[in-house]
C-alpha cells in the first residue's frame, strides 16, 4: 500500500509539469525528512551514484550522434535503403524501417531517429501514394528502435541504476530490435500489397545499388566497429563510445567535409546540454532510490510477492502492465528511474534475469513513445508534417499492436534477448 501511495504521489507530481529532476528530488527530500529527519545523506548518495566511469559513455555516444546528424551522413543512408528495397511492395516503408534500424545503431535516441529519418522519408512516401497516416505511422514506430538497438541511452541508464553489464545489455537488444524491425517491414509489405492504387517502383539495378552503398559506407561502418569492439572484448562500452566519437569526427571532417569549427562548437554545446539534463535526473534518481530503500519499500514489496507466492512470469507481467499505463503519461527516463529501484530487488529475489527484464522494459518504453496522450514520437511527427495529431494516432495504432506482439515474443522466448550475451560470455 505504501509503495502504491509513493508511486501515485510521484506520478501526480510529474503530471503537473514539474521537470523530472525537480519532481524526483522534491519527492526524495520529503521522504528523507519523514524517515531520517534530515537530508544530510544527499551529498554522499549523489556522489556515490555519479562516481562511475560508465557515465562517460553517455556524452560520447550523444556527441557521436550529433556529429553524424549535423554532417548529413543520414541522407546517404536513406538513399541506400531506398535503392535496395524500393521495388518491393511497400518498398519505401521498408526502406524507412531499414534506415531507422541502422540510424538507431548510430544515434541511440528514438526522437533523433524519428526526426532525422522522418524529414526525408515522409515527403517521399506521400509522393509515391502512401496515405499520410501510413507514412506518419511507419516513421514514428521505426524511430522507437533508437532505444532498443544499441547504443541506447536508456539502456545505459538502466545499466547504471541496476549495475548490470552494459555490454551484455547492448548485445541483448540486437535480436529483439531486429525482430521488431522485421515485423514492421513485413507489415509495410502486407499493407501495400493489400492496396492496388500505390505506385510500385522498379528495381534500381546493381550499379545504382552499389553506388548508393558505397556512398553510405561510412554511416554503415560505425555500428560494426562500436558493437564489434565490445563483442570481441577489444574495448569497454565507454572506450567504444570514444572510438565512435573519433570515427564520427574523422568522417565529418575528412570524408564529407561539410563540418566546420562552428558545427563542432554547436555539437559540443548540444551534447553538454543534453548530458547535463540527464545527469541532473540521475542525481535526483539516486536520491529517490536511497529514500525508498530507507523506507523499506523494496523489502516490503519482496515480502509481499513472496507471501503471495507469485511466479516470476506473473510478476513480470504485472510490472509490464503498470509500465504500459505509466508510459501513456510519463517520459521514458522518468519511468526507468522511478520503477527500477523498487522493482529490481524483487526481480533478484525471484531469479529474474536483469538482462532479459531490461530488454522487456525497453520494448515497453518503445510503446510509451507512440501511445497517446504523451508519446514523444507523435509530437516529433506532428512537428515535421504539421499534421493533426488525430491523423498521426490513426497511423500509429497498427504499430502499437505490432510492438505488443514483439513484447509477447520476447516474454515467451527469453533467449531472443539472452542468446547473444551468453555466447559472448556475459552469462545471465
Amino acid at each position: 500500500m505504501t509503495t502504491a501511495v509513493v508511486l501515485a504521489g510521484l506520478v501526480l507530481l510529474l503530471l503537473t509539469g514539474v521537470p523530472i529532476f525537480a519532481g524526483l528530488g522534491l519527492a526524495s527530500i520529503v521522504l528523507m525528512l519523514l524517515t531520517e529527519g534530515s537530508i544530510g545523506s544527499v551529498a554522499d548518495t549523489v556522489f556515490g551514484k555519479l562516481d562511475t566511469g560508465l557515465l562517460t559513455a553517455i556524452p560520447m555516444f550523444a556527441f557521436m550522434a550529433h556529429v553524424m546528424i549535423r554532417a548529413k551522413v543520414v541522407d546517404d543512408l536513406y538513399a541506400a535503403a531506398h535503392a535496395l528495397v524500393r521495388h518491393l511492395p511497400g518498398g519505401l516503408g521498408v526502406a524507412t524501417v531499414l534506415s531507422c534500424t541502422v540510424f538507431a545503431a548510430i544515434s541511440g535516441s528514438s526522437v533523433a531517429t524519428a526526426l532525422t529519418i522522418g524529414t526525408s522519408a515522409i515527403p517521399q512516401m506521400q509522393r509515391y501514394g502512401y496515405r499520410p497516416r501510413d507514412a506518419y505511422g511507419v516513421v514514428a514506430a521505426g524511430g522507437t528502435l533508437g532505444i532498443l538497438i544499441p547504443p541506447s541511452g536508456p539502456l545505459i541508464l538502466y545499466a547504471i541504476v541496476t549495475e548490470t553489464s552494459i555490454g551484455a545489455l547492448f548485445l541483448a537488444g540486437v535480436i529483439p530490435g531486429l525482430l521488431i524491425a522485421l515485423i514492421f517491414a513485413g507489415f509495410c509489405m502486407a499493407q501495400a500489397a493489400a492496396r492496388r492504387d500505390m505506385e510500385r517502383l522498379t528495381w534500381a539495378g546493381w550499379r545504382a545499388c552499389g553506388r548508393a552503398l558505397a556512398k553510405s559506407f561510412w554511416a554503415l561502418s560505425l555500428p560494426p566497429v562500436v558493437l564489434g569492439g565490445i563483442y570481441l572484448g577489444i574495448f569497454t562500452a565507454s572506450e567504444a563510445a570514444a572510438v565512435g566519437c573519433i570515427l564520427g569526427l574523422a568522417i565529418a571532417f575528412g570524408v564529407y567535409r561539410n563540418f566546420g569549427l562552428r558545427d563542432l562548437y554547436e555539437t559540443a554545446f548540444d551534447t553538454v546540454r543534453t548530458t547535463a539534463m540527464l545527469f541532473m535526473i540521475l542525481a535526483a534518481a539516486a536520491m529517490f532510490g536511497h529514500a525508498v530503500t530507507i523506507m523499506r519499500l523494496p523489502a516490503e514489496l519482496v515480502e509481499a510477492v513472496v507471501a503471495l507466492e507469485a511466479s516470476p512470469l506473473a510478476f513480470v507481467l504485472a510490472v509490464m502492465a503498470v509500465i504500459f499505463v505509466l508510459g501513456m503519461f510519463l517520459e521514458t527516463i522518468a519511468i526507468i528511474l522511478i520503477t527500477t529501484p523498487i522493482v529490481f530487488p524483487v526481480m533478484l529475489e525471484l531469479g529474474i534475469s536483469p538482462i532479459w527484464y531490461g530488454i522487456l522494459l525497453m520494448v515497453n518504453l518503445e510503446l510509451a513513445l507512440i501511445t497517446p496522450p504523451v508519446g514523444m514520437n507523435l509530437f516529433v511527427i506532428k512537428g515535421i508534417a504539421r499534421a493533426p495529431l488525430s491523423e498521426i494516432i490513426r497511423g500509429i495504432l497498427p504499430y502499437v499492436a505490432l510492438m505488443l506482439l514483439g513484447l509477447v515474443l520476447v516474454l515467451a522466448f527469453p533467449q531472443t534477448a539472452l542468446w547473444l550475451p551468453e555466447i559472448a560470455g556475459f552469462g545471465r
